[in-house]
Formats: C-alpha cells, structure tokens, sequence
C-alpha cells in the first residue's frame, strides 16, 4: 500500500496528462503532492523526508513548468529528485559516515557492514541511473512517451531493482526471524 500512495501523484500526474495536456497534469501532480502530505498530517503519521523533499522539488520544477509555459522543467524534476537522493546518500557515507540506507532499514533488516555498504552503494548507482534514463527518454522521444515511461518504466525498473535488492538480501533473512 505505500508503494501505491508513494506513486499516487505520479498515477495522478498520468492521468491528467491522457485527459488534458501537460500543464494541466503538472498542476494536478502539485496539487496531489500537497495532499498526499496533509493525508498523512491530518493522520497523525510520520511524513518521510522523501515525500518533503519530493514535495519541494515538484513545486520548484512545476512551478517553473507553468510559469514559463515550458515542459522541460518538469521532464527534469524526476532526474533532480533521483539525483538527490544520490547525493544525499552519497554524502552520508562520505562525509558523516553514516550509511542512510541502513539507518532506514536497520529496524527491519539485520546485516552485515559489507552488506549494508554494498546496499548502500547499488541505491546510490540505482538513482543516479534512473536520473540518466529519465534525461535520455525525456530529451530522446516525444513528451507522450516521457509521460508513459515515467509511470510505466520508472515504475518497473524501481520493482526489478528493489526484487533484484531483495533475492541478494535473501540470504539474511533467515538470521531476523
């Protein structure tokens, strides 16, 4: 269910996008955003960073999309969220020496350091890619097969990496139980 949530702007943004145009799916992807936090404010539940951060460079791009009139902002703002979160993993390890990955997971996951900095370092790999891809179909075919990659096939790369992630973890899931 919260990979479903966590996607709720983006299937929102899609759907806007088949009924109306662009603008009118970037303006719905915001306004989506912005719910997706109050949900969970109005909740009482913890928002993850991601989800401030996401928020952030949504409306940062977005708005620069409408107020310029100018898709390629938008087309963009996957690639900086995807880079960021690279950065900021990245940043972690090297400058606070602290692995994030594992500081997310630590509570769920119990493994060895070798593993925990290999996990560490495929995310920071995995993103940094995705922010290629993105450019790559973004500036590389039209904006209606950006809109259906961006849904379709950023979505099923993330669940390929992630089950990918999961068959090599495998192996300690039998030390958690």
């Amino acid at each position: 269910m919260k990979f479903l949530f966590d996607l709720f702007p983006v299937i929102l943004f899609f759907a806007a996008y088949k009924f109306a145009d662009i603008y009118v799916a970037t303006q719905v992807a915001i306004a989506a955003s912005f719910l997706q936090i109050g949900w969970l404010w109005f909740k009482g539940r913890r928002i993850d960073t991601m989800l401030w951060i996401s928020l952030a460079v949504i409306t940062l791009f977005g708005g620069l999309t409408l107020f310029l009139h100018d898709e390629n902002f938008i087309k963009w703002k996957p690639t900086v969220l995807y880079w960021l979160f690279s950065i900021i993993l990245l940043g972690g390890k090297w400058f606070f020496s602290k692995n994030l990955i594992r500081a997310l997971l630590t509570e769920h996951l119990q493994l060895p350091e070798s593993a925990w900095n290999r996990l560490n370092w495929a995310w920071i790999g995995f993103f940094a890619f995705m922010g290629l891809v993105n450019l790559f179909v973004a500036f590389n075919f039209s904006t209606d097969v950006w809109v259906n990659f961006k849904l379709f096939g950023m979505t099923a790369l993330m669940l390929i990496f992630v089950l990918a992630q999961g068959l090599l973890l495998s192996k300690y899931l039998g030390d958690n139980q």
